[in-house]
């Protein structure tokens, strides 16, 4: 009865995705086999070094290669197991977290931060030339997830943005908690709820977390998610003993790419104070293709629960009211919203990303990182690669290749 007890009380292992071919599962190898050749020729005209494709479709691995380098230099070719820095798309399992609290009732959506972070109770927005005024309504957790919260990233030149460049609020050398100290009485770009602004909201985010579950962000990740998950190489930072599986990363400069950070002395080699909500995870392909998978199954995987499926809908269905349209830079996605966590493709227009599919949600990284899922095709894409400045060469590449290749 005791070695019983004991083997209930174990923890579930997490199992490898199954993989099929894609004639299975509906899809055309033939096609799938363009892929090939497309990234080849991203490295030939030298705008990639190295890049990493992973296909799923109905749950199960159908595509998954490498090409090219993971260090050019040292003639280290990219492997399935290389260790990318992801930046942004830690924003969707930083999301999944506070969603998590969410199901758990450990927090609610339309809580104003200030619930969970008392330091934001006085929150005030920028006015032009004129004294700050009040924020009102005051920003809440529904706003962080969605990016109407009106917090900044420092990259514009208004006065907010020059404050932000003081503060640096994603310090690696500074703690959630020291972060949001930091940036509480720097004012708002706009009213809570107004304009999509992309900024710090997830690094926020990633505070309220901490606050609502009594744990540290990368404790609440590890037990919660990357564990279960089976995401092993997922954290913010590589431990030494992955140390030699981080790719650098490249940067274009007059048509040639040069070496931008080799993975020798990366900062993602040390344990960092801040535990960026917002881009400070590094993974492998085939992590995040779980955590993703885990998503388009509507918050199950392998048997255990995370989210519950009106959860995840919220995630990947736009909540942002018709009159805010997603501008990044001064660019606006034409059909595309935001749910809390993903940008969903809301409209075919041809404008912006005119292979996506209807429905479609996903996001990226800094460093050319993508990511797509397609509910109705049952379609879960990952692209990888270490390429500043950000640039949608891959997804732009492959995404009408891999939907043409479905057969049914």
């Amino acid at each position: 009865m005791k070695f019983l007890f004991f083997l209930l009380a174990l923890p579930i292992l997490a199992k490898e995705i199954p993989t099929a071919k894609p004639e299975d599962v509906g899809m055309s190898s033939e096609a799938l086999a363009k892929i090939d050749p497309a990234v080849e020729k991203l490295i030939k005209q030298k705008k990639l070094a190295g890049g990493s494709v992973l296909v799923l479709r109905q749950g199960k691995i159908i595509y998954k290669k490498q090409f090219g380098f993971a260090s050019r230099a040292a003639k280290k070719p990219l492997a399935e197991d290389t260790i990318f820095r992801i930046y942004s798309m830690t924003k969707a399992i930083t999301s999944a977290a506070a969603l998590m609290l969410h199901d758990e009732e450990r927090l609610k959506l339309d809580d104003p931060i200030s619930k969970h972070l008392p330091e934001f109770e006085s929150l005030t927005v920028w006015k032009g030339g004129a004294e700050p005024i009040k924020a009102s309504p005051a920003p809440t957790v529904r706003d962080l997830l969605r990016h109407t919260a009106g917090f900044s990233y420092g990259w514009g030149g208004t006065p907010v943005d020059r404050l932000y460049q003081k503060f640096k609020p994603l310090d690696r050398n500074k703690t959630l908690s020291e972060m949001t100290r930091a940036v509480a009485d720097v004012p708002l770009l706009y009213q809570p709820g107004k304009k999509w602004v992309y900024g710090i909201n997830t690094d926020v985010l990633a505070r309220v977390v901490e606050a609502a579950s009594g744990k540290k962000f990368s404790t609440f990740l590890e037990e919660r998610f990357f564990t279960p998950l089976g995401m092993t190489d997922t954290g913010f930072h590589v431990p030494a003993d992955k140390a030699d599986r981080l790719a650098d990363v490249y940067a274009g400069k007059a048509g040639v790419l040069v070496t931008a950070e080799p993975a020798k002395g990366s900062p993602f080699l040390k344990s960092p104070a801040h535990q960026s909500g917002g881009g400070g995870l590094v993974s492998t392909i085939t992590d995040y293709g779980r955590f993703l998978q885990m998503i388009a199954n509507g918050g199950n995987f392998q048997g255990k629960t995370y989210l519950k499926k009106d959860t995840v809908r919220l995630m990947t269905t736009n909540q942002l009211p018709k009159e805010i349209p997603a501008i990044i830079l001064g660019q606006q996605r034409h059909g595309t919203g935001f749910g809390l966590g993903f940008s969903v493709r809301t409209a075919i227009d041809n404008r912006w990303d005119k292979d996506a599919r209807l429905g479609e949600f996903g996001w990226g990284g800094m460093a050319s990182t993508h990511y797509w899922v397609s509910p109705k095709d049952e379609l879960v894409v990952v692209t990888m690669e270490q390429t500043l400045p950000y640039n949608s060469n891959m997804e732009k590449t492959l995404k009408p290749i891999i939907y043409e290749a479905i057969i049914n």
